[in-house]
């Protein structure tokens, strides 16, 4: 029996040009062959602001775009998310997404009495895969992956998901085709089993 797994394509250029627009096709494909079930999420389609308050995170309900994405990752048993780095992080779209997405009352809750945060999507999993212009070893022993870590324990184990896993792809504006032919088989593996 498949896996129900959310793909949220969080580049911000919709174009099919996009690496990233390929690496989760090759997933997808896969993924949709050995039986899993696979709802999309595309970011740069979606009208998302950035929150300027903290009572707009907390009070504000989600448009029904936002509450929509909220259904699919409610849905999923698995997320696998894709960006490119920029600027050293995830694109400023693809973290409004995040900002506005999970919030309290869906992927946390606060108890005021307490002073704490209770996680509320506990029970799935995921995998980040970031694509870069530098050699992943830069990003992860220089930088020391510092977006990757931002989302994985920040965001994504402050609500609960774990255990994440990372796919860092670096070096995509060089001329090597074998190289990103070799990530997209990766994807469709990954995609096959569903993780």
């Amino acid at each position: 029996m498949g896996r129900r797994i959310a793909i949220i394509q969080g580049h911000p250029d919709g174009s099919a040009a996009r690496f990233c627009h390929a690496l989760a096709a090759a997933y997808e494909g896969s993924a949709r062959t050995a039986g899993h079930e696979i709802r999309r999420i595309e970011v740069a389609a979606m009208d998302i602001a950035p929150l300027r308050s903290r009572t707009q995170w907390e009070d504000d309900g989600p448009s029904s775009e936002v509450a929509r994405a909220q259904e699919t990752i409610e849905w999923a048993e698995h997320l696998v998310i894709f960006y490119p780095l920029w600027l050293g992080s995830m694109p400023a779209l693809l973290k409004a997404f995040f900002e506005q997405v999970f919030r309290p009352g869906f992927a946390v809750d606060r108890d005021r009495s307490e002073l704490a945060w209770h996680k509320r999507l506990g029970g799935r999993s995921a995998r980040i895969v970031i694509t870069m212009g530098m050699p992943v070893l830069i990003y992860r022993f220089y930088f020391l992956s510092h977006s990757l870590k931002t989302l994985e324990r920040n965001i994504l184990g402050f609500c609960g998901i774990k255990p994440v896993r990372a796919s860092l792809i670096g070096l995509v504006d060089a001329p090597d085709p074998g190289g990103r032919n070799g990530w997209l088989q990766k994807m469709t593996r990954l995609g096959y089993k569903g993780v």
